[in-house]
């Protein structure tokens, strides 16, 4: 059974408030009614109404600020308010509009201008709730599953959501200086990400990754942040892309390729830095060898894996790792 859509009409004039009852009464509404500004944000508080009626001319509060101190509270900010108003100067609209009113309708009231005026707006209304409970599920599955995800626009690196694991990486790692919303990703992690965007949008086989590092690495721990680009992004999305993140140890990944393919620990261990982009140079110095030692290691990592290039090897170790154990 449909819910009805709740009315609230504030008039400190009677007349104007029974004729507007009795239309959206007879039209199947559910109508409530306040006579001034501190009862209609009560109300509005309390009910959470579909829709406000608001008379712009009210003593004590006028309507003006009655929407503004709706649009100001998180609790009552959505809701579409129109404006009642004899007021036709232009100035005096642009002040309802300015306000947070969504539309106005002029005295004397024609119901029928008002009913149609508010399904428009309910409409409206209604579609953006709906989107925003799905963005809410969304996200509230993706803590719930243990996902680090967050939405960023490359443009000026804006973050305009994430998980609240996400949040809680990001600052571990000193790349967020705050709360989602207001937060920023680090000017080098924006860059990588705009350098990346084409090719996110044309559908890359394998979506790009960063890697950051713990700022103070815990002695005897390899850990860092791994954030994959999600493939890929509809056009049409401004420049924003989906972002998974996870905590990954190089020693860990390194002891699962050594299992998946037979592999000695120092061979795992090449091979998950080849994973990584590294060349053989870089390899040489984390492992403590020599690039020759380096290139004879991945000479035995390719015979064992069956390949002949290195990013052969390189593409099987991230199948391989993002499987995980």
């Amino acid at each position: 059974m449909n819910v009805p859509d709740v009315v609230l009409i504030v008039d400190d004039v009677p007349d104007n408030l029974s004729v507007l009852h009795d239309a959206l009464d007879e039209a199947g509404y559910t109508v409530l009614v306040a006579t001034h500004g501190e009862q209609a944000l009560q109300r509005a508080a309390q009910a959470q109404p579909d829709i406000i009626l608001l008379d712009a001319l009210m003593p004590g509060m006028d309507g003006f600020e009655v929407a503004r101190r709706l649009k100001a509270d998180a609790q009552t900010a959505a809701i579409p308010v129109v404006f009642m108003t004899g007021l036709t100067e232009t100035e005096h609209l642009v002040v309802a509009l300015a306000a947070g009113g969504v539309d106005y309708v002029t005295k004397p009231l024609k119901p029928a201008e008002v009913l149609a005026r508010m399904q428009v707006h309910l409409g409206t209304a209604r579609r953006a709730r709906s989107q925003a409970q799905q963005a809410l599920q969304a996200r509230s599955a993706l803590d719930a599953f243990g996902y680090a995800s967050m939405t960023v626009r490359v443009a000026d690196g804006r973050i305009l959501w994430q998980t609240a694991l996400a949040r809680r990486l990001l600052l571990a790692y000193g790349d967020s200086p705050g709360d989602g919303g207001g937060a920023t990703v680090g000017e080098a992690m924006r860059h990588w990400m705009a350098r990346q965007l084409d090719g996110v949008l044309q559908g890359l086989a394998e979506p790009p990754r960063w890697v950051l590092a713990a700022p103070q690495p815990v002695a005897g721990s390899d850990r860092r942040l791994v954030l994959h680009l999600h493939p890929p992004m509809e056009e049409g999305q401004g420049g924003e892309l989906l972002v998974v993140m996870r905590e990954e140890s190089g020693s860990a990944a390194a002891q699962l390729l050594r299992e998946a393919f037979a592999l000695t620990a120092k061979e795992a261990e090449v091979l998950f830095w080849v994973a990584q982009g590294k060349i053989n140079r870089d390899i040489a110095d984390i492992v403590g060898s020599s690039p020759a030692t380096v290139k004879k290691h991945l000479e035995r990592i390719h015979a064992k894996l069956g390949v002949e290039t290195r990013t052969a090897a390189a593409a099987l170790a991230l199948g391989r790792l993002r499987q995980g154990g």
